[in-house]
């Protein structure tokens, strides 16, 4: 049976990076945006990458930023994932000289193909339902149904995801990871433990009915 990812984003404190962990997580983000209530500090994020064990990916937002501060923080993070959520241009994104996540707005409508296939060395595209060039983590979802197109990339759904809608997420678009922050949150760069563990149960749940939905057909 395939196996959705689950990436938590907007992790502030080191308790709740180990027990996104400890329920499953596959991927832990931090928001490198000043203007986010969910902001963290480079150190702070420093010594939460360093307490994760192997195997669980560091994913780091930005948006917008300053060749700089990308710079510093992939220097002090070293297997960190740049994930780029703002009108960054593909030879940007890829000239820091590694794999990266594309995260693109769609309430202006779906992107074109020849949109994504202009970053080729995207290892994903992050579909959240803010507007294009803005940060996600509004807790707003969108028409899953009109992803009807393979993107040709690992999809990676965002946007509004709870342990309320995942399961179904699942079963109609069938991506390659969900990425929740507001929908495990006691608020802004909090994680509530119960919701982190209902969201990860839920996203196994919606595994096995969209497998056994398949065996139906």
């Amino acid at each position: 049976m395939k196996r959705t990812r689950v990436k938590i984003c907007g992790i502030t404190r080191l308790g709740d990076a180990r027990a996104a962990v400890r329920l499953g997580a596959d991927a832990i983000g931090f928001v490198f945006v000043p203007a986010s209530g969910r902001r963290i500090e480079l150190e702070t994020a420093r010594r939460i990458a360093d307490a994760l064990p192997s195997f669980v990916a560091r994913v780091g937002l930005f948006l917008d930023a300053p060749r700089e501060d990308v710079e510093a923080v992939l220097r002090t993070i070293p297997d960190l994932v740049p994930q780029f959520h703002g009108r960054e241009t593909a030879e940007y994104c890829e000239s820091f000289g590694r794999g990266y996540l594309k995260a693109i707005g769609i309430a202006g409508g779906l992107p074109d193909r020849s949109t994504l296939d202009a970053y080729a060395r995207a290892t994903g595209v992050l579909l959240d339902s803010h507007a294009p060039g803005e940060l996600g983590g509004t807790g707003h979802a969108f028409d899953w149904s009109t992803l009807g197109e393979d993107l040709g990339k690992p999809l990676i759904l965002a946007g509004g995801l709870h342990a309320g809608n995942v399961a179904r997420a699942i079963r109609e678009v069938t991506p390659y990871a969900v990425d929740v922050s507001s929908g495990v949150e006691s608020a802004k760069g909090i994680k509530d433990e119960g919701a982190m563990g209902a969201f990860v149960t839920a996203v196994a749940r919606g595994d096995v009915a969209r497998t056994e939905l398949r065996v139906s057909e």
